[in-house]
């Protein structure tokens, strides 16, 4: 049956890196709320907050499966982007695109805030980002990707083989962008500053999943391992685990990318790795290799997919090797201290499962690899639209997520078009 939680087998490699805290308990027993938010993420989080400030009187609970921190917010890979997207990138669609910056741009900020307001050590830098590409097919993206950048008026450099060389120390890729319009972060450090600047008033039960959700006459139930809990309005922010509670399933599917992370390399090996100390890479092709390296000389790697379920073998540690080791041959040899994977919630066309699906019911899921910024403004906009007040036509912007069938024929339709996804963006792996 399938999972309505993640439950991972490999633990997050940046929550391992931070001091331990004081976990919230679980739910024992019976609760009545005015509202229960499933998913302690960015976006949950976000609607929380917003919540509590539209009704400061009301009984606000959150619950989610694990712990703040090694849950997913603290699973990716730490790029926090106030722009559009690659794939979103299209010319044609310029204001359209102008405004979802505006929205984005306008979240990113309120998380600064929010980490700034912890007093908390975070490592949150707006370091910028790059992309490249080492076929034909990414630099063609490249291309499509600077027409946005130039039509939006965002600056960026153009660089060659030698310039990614200098400034990041391989000579994998042909030619790549750089655009100063992006953070870079410690996630699981970030995810725990937010938490900690929720109002007294929100509660939040960790490491309780929810199992089942029922509606009645006049509330939903919520049913967790140990407990139940009652409430006129339910938000699902648990991304592609809210199908497996019986919400959009036509529309999500879970895919699990994988990470692996050094040590933090010694001096001699940081020379090697070019002139900036603190960058991230997106690759041009969607199948191709996310990178890192961190403020604290660590490299991550992020790549491979799975279809609905963690995969936990050698198989994963020894793939990510590989794909480090080609992109940087002088770390040949170098194992990683810790390698994890993550689930997120994808829809067929890229568009969120966003918006009230029923009675008392509202969802922001589907975030399709951008749930930290994204879904830090989805998830406050949702608590306006739950209170009635005019909100931004999430639809019209961000669109609205297309049917897939059902199994066996989704997971047979995944398997072929990543396979061939694979094999033309074969040189981007």
């Amino acid at each position: 049956m399938p999972k309505s939680f993640p439950n991972y087998q490999l633990k997050s490699g940046w929550n391992a890196l931070l001091p331990a805290r004081d976990v919230q308990p679980a739910l024992f027993g019976k609760l009545v709320a005015d509202v229960v938010i499933i998913g302690a993420g960015f976006t949950g989080l976000a609607c929380a907050r917003r919540w509590q400030q539209l009704s400061p009187d009301a009984r606000v609970v959150i619950i989610d499966a694990s712990e703040i921190g090694e849950g997913n917010p603290g699973r990716n890979s730490g790029f926090l982007l106030d722009v559009a997207l690659a794939e979103d990138a299209k010319s044609d669609n310029m204001q359209r695109m102008l405004e979802c910056n505006r929205l984005t741009q306008e979240a990113m900020q309120s998380i600064v805030r929010d980490v700034e307001a912890s007093g908390q050590t975070v490592d949150l830098q707006r370091a910028g980002t790059y992309r490249a590409a080492a076929s034909d097919a990414g630099v063609k993206s490249l291309e499509n990707y600077k027409l946005f950048l130039e039509g939006a008026g965002l600056p960026y450099r153009q660089l060659d083989q030698a310039d990614l060389e200098t400034e990041l120390g391989t000579r994998f890729f042909r030619s790549g962008l750089f655009s100063p319009d992006c953070y870079l972060a410690q996630p699981a450090s970030v995810i725990r500053a937010i938490h900690q600047q929720l109002p007294d008033s929100v509660t939040v039960y960790e490491n309780t999943p929810a199992l089942k959700i029922n509606k009645t006459a006049d509330n939903w139930m919520v049913n967790t391992p140990q407990g139940e809990l009652t409430c006129s309005q339910l938000v699902l922010a648990n991304n592609s685990f809210a199908k497996n509670l019986g919400i959009n399933r036509s529309r999500l599917v879970g895919v699990y990318t994988y990470a692996g992370l050094t040590p933090r390399l010694d001096d001699s090996m940081l020379e090697t790795l070019g002139s900036n100390p603190n960058w991230g890479l997106l690759p041009a092709h969607r199948l191709g290799s996310t990178l890192r390296r961190t403020a604290d000389g660590r490299l991550l790697v992020r790549s491979l997919h799975s279809y609905e379920q963690e995969s936990t073998g050698q198989k994963v540690r020894h793939e990510l090797q590989d794909r480090m080791w080609r992109r940087f041959p002088q770390l040949r040899g170098q194992d990683f201290e810790h390698v994890w994977g993550g689930a997120v919630g994808v829809t067929y066309n890229g568009a969120p499962v966003w918006g009230q699906q029923g009675p008392g019911l509202f969802a922001s899921t589907g975030c399709n690899g951008g749930g930290t910024v994204k879904g830090t403004m989805l998830g406050a906009t949702l608590a306006d639209l739950a209170h009635g007040k005019t909100v931004p036509d999430i639809a019209s912007l961000f669109g609205s997520p297309s049917w897939m069938p059902p199994d066996p024929l989704r997971s047979i339709g995944f398997h072929l078009t990543a396979a061939l996804e694979s094999w033309q963006g074969r040189q981007e792996r």
